[in-house]
């Protein structure tokens, strides 16, 4: 082969390298934006919008997701979580495995009825709980080692010390007028 020959196909595997470059990058792009897009669909609620009335009551609004579903990002013990709005939970239902995570102990064990019927799982104490900047503490809460995941059930024991009201596709949580 001549020097002019493997001069000339440098070029040419250059812009090819380049091309597909090029390619990978678009295609790393899109599938960023698209994850991206599916997670808000998932989440709308990663930053709960709080917001104070003219009474100085701190309120926090939540968009329902795609699914009928309020999930929220907040914070169990100042470390951080997703939450699922679950007026039906009697106590706030924290997966086994993000149970550990969060350094939760494990009390007395305690037999709930649900819709697929009868489990057990332990009561358990978080010291608190935030969303945007509603702080509620203690809360009553169970491990429930029958759900995979990290999505917590945010229950009743939190739900019951907070006035809530739908309009629309959106949520309102402020602290009760009657505590």
């Amino acid at each position: 082969m001549s020097a002019s020959h493997k001069q000339g196909a440098s070029p040419q595997r250059l812009g090819r390298g380049m091309l597909i470059a090029a390619w990978l990058l678009l295609l790393g792009l899109l599938t960023w934006f698209f994850n991206t897009q599916l997670e808000r669909q998932h989440n709308p609620n990663r930053q709960a919008m709080s917001t104070t009335a003219a009474d100085g009551t701190m309120a926090v609004q939540l968009e329902r997701n795609r699914f009928g579903h309020y999930v929220a990002s907040g914070f169990i013990n100042a470390q951080p979580v997703e939450f699922m709005l679950d007026t039906g939970a009697s106590d706030v239902s924290i997966p086994l495995q993000e149970a550990e995570r969060l350094g939760l102990k494990k009390g007395r064990s305690v037999v709930y009825q649900t819709a697929n019927g009868a489990i057990t799982a332990w009561q358990t104490t978080v010291d608190e709980i935030r969303l945007g900047e509603l702080r509620v503490g203690p809360v009553r809460a169970s491990i429930n080692p029958h759900v995979s995941g990290d999505g917590i059930l945010l229950g009743m024991t939190f739900l019951k010390q907070l006035d809530f009201s739908q309009q629309g596709n959106t949520l309102t949580l402020k602290y009760s007028t009657a505590n």
